[in-house]
């Protein structure tokens, strides 16, 4: 059966659905896709996962942004914005 993924030959649905843990172990170690059949005629394709890289830098701005220790208190005209006035 790990002929038939590495050389890019269709495996039909019985098959398929037979060893899918294997084939999706061998195509996540090897890193190939793979195509599925019916009467010898594609059907789907089963592709790996690209993992994405986290692109976060933690800490890129520790020290360089300040946070007034009024940040947030309660401010009359704006609740009044938000709530209207209470009478």
């Amino acid at each position: 059966m790990a002929k038939a993924i590495l050389s890019n030959k269709i495996i039909n649905i019985h098959e398929a659905k037979t060893h899918l843990s294997k084939i999706i172990e061998e195509i996540v170690n090897n890193n190939k896709s793979f195509l599925i059949g019916k009467s010898g005629k594609p059907q789907a394709q089963i592709i790996p996962i690209k993992e994405e890289k986290n692109h976060v830098v933690y800490g890129l701005l520790k020290g360089k942004i300040r946070i007034s220790d009024d940040f947030d208190d309660e401010n009359e005209e704006i609740n009044n914005l938000f709530y209207g006035t209470h009478k």
